[in-house]
């Protein structure tokens, strides 16, 4: 056993990031500084139910003090706070693994996001959890001392650059578990007052599932401050919004409110209980490549995992838990990945959860307005993955559209407003939706009133690849094929203005083709364009020109599709070059390269040859100087 005399403290410092971030936590961003106590009991409270779990199979990590409990401990005249728990503890190289990190995945992300957003109330977005201990301490110690363990650490920081690690006696740490202590500024020292820690710990951390006390100064008894019930095995009826809001912020880690809850118990084969809960922010790792749900399993009350994939991975956002009554309690984490019980409840969960959606979404419409806003991307990649609430989720979409004055529609009233004779739902593809509402491709539709749906989301290009159908109308890209609006009248039309097509532009169109050559898959009259000269679109077969740009940036791609490129043949321009005599036949090449450029600007894309556009632009406009 190692003794505190004898030993020499391992100094370690911390990434770069984690530095800064530190700097910017205490002198910039957070206005708020009690939510530091709850990001404490919650740690505390996970180390308690990771301990339950671990003694399914070893009870002996128990000992005798088998009842979990948090307690805080005041020591007003050295200006000290102690946060311990009797959990499952820390070893030494666990200790610098969680302490010494922090925001593994997102740590740019998080520092981008703070800067931007200084003076916000950020701590539990982010989930930083200990760090938000330095906004009210100069130093923290932590001792931990592992169950099971013969030995005990001390991990101690001033949160400016580095820490320490230190091996101390066991005497000299909690029996088992891990305790806290916060060295409090002079600013900071009201977290002593017994008051203000017990109006914190009720209106933040007052459901934790294990009971907390406080020790109002050395020597005194511990008084119960939270009795530990799990709040969601009490009845809907005898829980108040506040304590949904609250256990919300505890189990999620966030600081803003939820923008729904869901709470139920399932009955009959299966039984258990869930809790979930839609933020009303978005997280800062939402987007991340590996970032995971965020539900937690119990069996009967015991802490199992966080890592069971009970939702899908388009509901990544929802936060909360599910407690089972039917899970054996000595269940492997491996073993839960392939239950059959677990897919049951996945299933239940996952509906119920799109179910209070859908009526969120009909009866209170601007609230879900606001979630759709947040996670639309996100619920978006159910489209494409999930064939099964593939319809569900199309009804709970929303959309801006050309007709929407920058509102958003259902495809419930899209429907409403099909054209006479209309048998497809129409959409464009991009990244901004200003560029998307300019495209060119448009004209045809707006001129016959025909509304397109604006899709500016990556996601937006794979799932309306995948064969989707809304009430029996498939899905078709703007940009895509022939535009086949023969059918629809234009708005307004007047005699002769959707006239045959003349032989002068016929044969003036067949030149350009002949001109171009391997340029383009093929050139023709154009059904979709009513004011632009030309644009480019994918051939029937092809795949969409967007979806064909993400795939290439992504490296998927080695050679593009060649695009089709429309002319429309009322255009003065294009009427103009098709009367050229044939002594202009050097200017009529120019101006067929010219259109095809012009087509690829207007799509986002730069001239294929910078030079010859150049050279070929200067010859044209040195005809036009006398």
């Amino acid at each position: 056993m190692s003794t505190a005399d004898t030993t020499v403290p391992e100094s370690h410092s911390f990434e770069a990031d984690v530095t800064k971030l530190l700097h910017l936590m205490v002198h910039s961003v957070y206005s708020d500084k009690d939510v530091f106590l709850r990001e404490l009991i919650s740690n505390a409270a996970d180390a308690c139910e990771k301990l339950r779990y671990e003694a399914i199979s070893n009870p002996a990590l128990l000992g005798d003090d088998l009842k979990a409990r948090i307690t805080l401990l005041i020591d007003a005249e050295n200006r000290r706070l102690s946060v311990e728990d009797n959990g499952i503890g820390m070893s030494r190289d666990e200790m610098i693994e969680a302490l010494g990190t922090i925001a593994r995945s997102g740590t740019r992300a998080f520092m981008e996001r703070i800067q931007e957003d200084k003076g916000a109330q950020l701590i539990g977005q982010f989930g930083v959890g200990f760090y938000s201990a330095f906004m009210v301490a100069d130093r923290v110690d932590v001792v931990s001392h592992r169950a099971g363990s013969e030995e005990a650490t001390l991990w101690s920081s001033d949160g400016k650059g580095s820490y320490t690690v230190t091996p101390i006696a066991t005497d000299e740490a909690p029996l088992r578990g891990t305790r806290v202590i916060l060295h409090l500024m002079e600013d900071a020292a009201s977290y002593t007052e017994r008051y203000r820690l017990e109006r914190i710990v009720k209106e933040q951390s007052g459901h934790v599932p294990v009971p907390v006390f406080l020790v109002e100064k050395p020597g005194a008894e511990p008084q119960e401050l939270a009795d530990g019930a799990a709040l969601w095995v009490k009845p809907r009826s005898e829980i108040t919004p506040e304590e949904y809001t609250d256990f919300y912020r505890s189990v999620a880690g966030q600081f803003d409110e939820p923008a729904l809850t869901v709470h139920f118990r399932a009955e009959g084969r299966h039984e258990y209980t869930a809790l979930a809960f839609v933020p009303g922010s978005t997280p800062f790792d939402l987007f991340d490549p590996d970032r995971h749900g965020r539900m937690k399993l119990y069996v009967k009350r015991v802490f199992i995992t966080d890592e069971a994939e009970i939702l899908p991975r388009y509901l990544r956002f929802v936060r909360g838990l599910v407690d089972s009554a039917d899970l054996p309690l000595n269940v492997s984490r491996e073993m839960i990945q392939e239950s059959p019980l677990l897919a049951a409840i996945k299933k239940g969960v996952t509906s119920r959860v799109l179910s209070e959606l859908e009526k969120l979404a009909q009866n209170n419409a601007e609230a879900y307005i606001k979630v759709w806003e947040t996670f639309g991307p996100v619920l978006k990649e159910g489209l494409y993955e999930d064939f099964e609430r593939r319809q569900t989720l199309l009804g709970l979409a929303r959309f801006k559209t050309t007709a929407s004055g920058g509102a958003w529609r259902s495809l419930k009233d899209y429907i409403g407003s099909l054209k006479e004779n209309q048998t497809a739902i129409y959409y464009v593809t991009g990244t901004d939706l200003a560029r998307l509402e300019a495209s060119p491709q448009l004209e045809g539709f707006r001129s016959r009133g025909i509304e397109v749906l604006l899709l500016p989301d990556p996601v937006d290009s794979f799932w309306v690849t995948a064969g989707v159908d809304f009430e029996g109308k498939p899905f078709k890209s703007v940009t895509q094929g022939a535009a086949d609006l023969a059918q629809i009248p234009l708005i307004g039309a007047k005699e002769g203005s959707n006239a045959t097509v003349t032989d002068s532009v016929s044969s003036f169109i067949q030149s350009v083709k002949a001109t171009l050559g391997e340029a383009v898959a093929d050139v023709r009259a154009s059904e979709r364009l009513t004011e632009s000269a030309v644009c480019l679109v994918a051939s029937e077969t092809a795949m969409d020109r967007q979806l064909e740009r993400l795939l290439a940036r992504a490296g998927q791609l080695t050679s593009a599709a060649k695009p089709v490129l429309e002319i429309n043949p009322r255009h003065d321009l294009v009427v103009a070059l098709a009367n050229l005599g044939e002594d202009q036949q050097a200017l009529r090449e120019d101006a067929a390269h010219l259109l095809l450029d012009e087509a690829r600007i207007m799509d986002g894309e730069l001239p294929a040859d910078a030079k010859a556009f150049s050279q070929r632009l200067a010859r044209v406009m040195r005809r036009c100087v006398p």
